[in-house]
């Protein structure tokens, strides 16, 4: 269990990385070329590596791939949401709510076997 947990936490660091690295440049870095953003967006996601890569190895010595990317997907959501509300400005939507209980779907249908199926 400590390795999920390690797991869970690598990858929710790593998303506020991602997260930053994907969407910020559209409210920081507007007024500039194209290029200049994908420059930043990469030297961030540099940072979302050096903490997914070890998450993924972690976590799929105790967890299936599958199992591993529906937990990527659920932290993804979780990080974005207030990503997009509290910088970003934009309104919160019941579409996030419903968009994490289609998640929780699946969720169910990738764990309700073994925690290891190997």
């Amino acid at each position: 269990m400590r390795e999920i947990g390690l797991t869970i936490l690598l990858l929710t660091l790593s998303n506020v990385f991602m997260t930053f690295a994907w969407y910020a440049h559209l409210k920081e870095l507007g007024s500039k070329p194209w290029l200049i953003a994908a420059l930043v967006s990469w030297g961030i996601a540099f940072f979302e590596y050096l903490l997914q890569v070890p998450a993924n190895r972690i976590g799929y010595g105790v967890l299936s791939l599958g199992q591993l990317k529906i937990l990527q997907e659920v932290i993804t959501l979780s990080v974005f949401v207030p990503f997009a509300v509290l910088y970003m400005k934009e309104p919160l939507k019941l579409d996030y709510l419903w968009a994490g209980l289609c998640l929780l779907g699946a969720v169910y249908f990738m764990f309700r076997g073994e925690l290891v199926p190997r």
